[in-house]
């Protein structure tokens, strides 16, 4: 029996590391998300044979693999690297094929990437030297609030007069906080000052085109991030599926991309 072949992206993030498959139909078949960890390359391979395992396939389909992210020299079974703007584009375009400024918020950075309507950039923005506006600093804000991270998205939802945090940086935000929280203020407003923190740091670092793609593991784990940002911006921003996972599924399709040129 022919077996159909699969291609692979893999997303090494500083973070979470994130790998895709997808069939010869752009279907995705399988995938994983694991925390990196201090050993990248084990758990690359780790999160490959759960998606393996998802996609019934094993090693011997594999038409291609692609690695990007901060560790993606350590993907083993990756056949090429590419850069984290290039496979964002890609995975984004791919689920809204039209002129968008993609809005990744990661564990520790953020970019902003401009796509025209046939999908080439046109500008890209990251923000790396500060945590203020990322995945680390909502971390940071839910262990000074002794709450679990998991549960702040709820927290701040659920709001009704938010306190504002006049500062970006992470360490005197954290003093603004505890400071709040001495002055008796409720939890679920200054929750709602953190998200809003971040969202203002975001949409500072570009302007917008009318349509706003919205990705990465803050914004999968705390969908109250797409609502403010909305409320802020006036439109309602699109988000994919597997908002996580779009860096892996751009690799993936580059994989392809690459696989069929040498065919």
């Amino acid at each position: 029996m022919t077996r159909k072949p699969i291609y692979v992206g893999a997303d090494v993030g500083s973070s979470r590391t994130k790998v895709a498959v997808l069939d010869s139909g752009k279907n995705l078949i399988g995938y994983a998300i694991k925390k990196s960890g201090i050993d990248f390359t084990a758990t690359a391979q780790d999160c490959l044979e759960i998606s393996l395992s998802m996609a019934a396939a094993d090693r011997n389909d594999i038409a291609g693999a692609i690695s990007t992210g901060y560790g993606r020299k350590n993907v083993t079974y990756a056949g090429e690297t590419k850069t984290e703007i290039g496979c964002h584009a890609s995975g984004c375009y791919f689920y809204f094929p039209q002129e968008i400024t993609v809005i990744d918020i990661g564990g520790q950075d953020n970019k902003i990437i401009k796509l025209d309507k046939a999908g080439r950039r046109t500008s890209f923005k990251m923000n790396r030297k500060c945590a203020a506006g990322t995945g680390a600093f909502l971390e940071e804000m839910s262990a000074r609030l002794d709450i679990p991270l998991e549960e702040m998205d709820g927290l701040a939802s659920r709001s009704e007069n938010m306190v504002k945090l006049g500062s970006f940086c992470t360490v005197f935000s954290a003093t603004e906080v505890l400071e709040n929280i001495r002055h008796g203020k409720k939890i679920d407003d200054i929750v709602k000052g953190v998200f809003f923190s971040v969202i203002r740091r975001v949409l500072e670092m570009d302007s917008m085109t009318e349509n706003v793609v919205m990705t990465g593991g803050v914004v999968a784990h705390n969908p109250y991030l797409v609502k403010m940002a909305a409320e802020l911006i006036g439109r309602k921003p699109l988000v994919p599926e597997h908002p996580q996972l779009t860096g892996a599924i751009g690799a993936a399709l580059y994989a392809m991309k690459t696989n069929k040129a040498q065919s």
